[in-house]
């Protein structure tokens, strides 16, 4: 099943006291990576909140903020950090002083700083906040899902077009190739015959060598092998779990068969043919960037 790194999610839970909403965003990474947005209440929680997510989530860079608010809006509690505001205080006096301002420091100076003040107890949120904020959580990551499967469902689409795309390539070529090594062999046995005529020439040695470049211009093992791929890579888009990583090395091997059968077939035609194959190769691999 492809399912894309890129989609939202929000997530709604509320109790009679609190209510949390957190929205998750992913984009493509090579890896799991996260950002996390939360209520300092909460820090001790990043690592279950991280293990929610490889729940739901293999690849990717992943952004969550989570937001609790308390149901009854009850004001919230706040001390002053008495340490921190005698710092500004004597920081702006040093300042004041070394630019020669008469001014005296005021209050409104200092709220200029918002770490002058401290929420006490931040750590100590009920265990019904923490259950509240992980279902939404997992509301978010359901609907994150969901988005993720249906645009995963279209680059499938896409991904199937052009793999169709690639075959009929590789029919025309074969087609052009067929006989090749044939003629080459005829054409250059012809050519050197002329030259046999001094008798200075070794007639088997130049015919293994003639054999040797007429198998230099056969793509037919370039073909099979570039079929074989293509269809691997067909099986794999039905597969289960992740093939974002198999399916760029498929590519890989695509692209390798494409450059062997431009390098060996002297033909105009099988050349220009060979461009659009691996222009194809090329947006198939942009397509796969973004899949899990």
């Amino acid at each position: 099943m492809i399912i894309s790194m890129t989609g939202f999610g929000r997530g709604v839970s509320s109790t009679e006291q609190y209510e949390a909403q957190v929205e998750v965003r992913t984009v493509n990474h090579r890896f799991l990576d996260f950002t996390i947005k939360l209520p300092k209440a909460f820090e001790t929680r990043e690592s279950d909140i991280r293990d929610i997510a490889r729940k739901h989530v293999i690849r990717g860079r992943v952004n969550i903020n989570i937001t609790l608010k308390e149901a009854d809006e009850a004001p919230v509690q706040l001390d002053i950090n008495e340490a921190v505001v005698k710092s500004y205080r004597n920081l702006l006096d040093s300042i004041r002083a070394a630019a020669g301002i008469a001014e005296p420091v005021r209050l409104e100076h200092l709220l200029n700083f918002g770490d002058i003040f401290v929420q006490p107890d931040a750590a100590e949120l009920p265990e019904e906040a923490w259950q509240c904020t992980a279902e939404a959580i997992e509301q978010a990551f359901v609907e994150l899902n969901a988005m993720r499967k249906r645009e995963g469902a279209e680059i499938e689409k896409d991904l199937r077009s052009r793999i169709d795309n690639l075959g009929s390539l590789i029919e025309q070529i074969e087609t052009l190739a067929a006989g090749r090594s044939q003629e080459e062999f005829v054409k250059l046995k012809g050519r050197i015959d002329a030259m046999l005529d001094s008798g200075e020439l070794d007639p088997a040695r130049l015919e293994l060598e003639i054999a040797l470049l007429a198998d230099r211009v056969d793509v037919t093992e370039e073909c099979i092998r570039f079929k074989s791929h293509n269809t691997l890579f067909v099986e794999s888009l039905a597969q289960p779990e992740s093939v974002g990583r198999k399916l760029n090395f498929l590519l890989q091997e695509m692209n390798r068969e494409a450059n062997t059968i431009g390098a060996k077939a002297s033909n105009a035609e099988i050349a220009h043919l060979v461009v659009l194959l691996k222009e194809e190769v090329e947006k198939l691999r942009e397509q796969i960037q973004n899949i899990e």
